[in-house]
């Protein structure tokens, strides 16, 4: 699951490069945005697990 996310933002972000290249603002603009959005959700879901992890030694 982490690799398919991984591979996706890449995708997405090489994509977005290649449709800002051509003209495709619009098309570029979406593409990184998607992007944001996968590296957010997979820093968010390494933080929580951080954090489960340390309650977890704690407790």
């Amino acid at each position: 699951m982490l690799t398919l996310l991984i591979t996706l933002a890449i995708v997405f972000l090489v994509l977005s490069i290649i449709a800002g290249i051509f003209g495709f603002k619009g098309v570029a603009r979406a593409g990184c945005l998607v992007s944001r959005i996968i590296f957010f959700i997979l820093v968010a879901g390494f933080i929580i697990t951080i954090v489960i992890m340390l309650v977890r030694f704690i407790f």
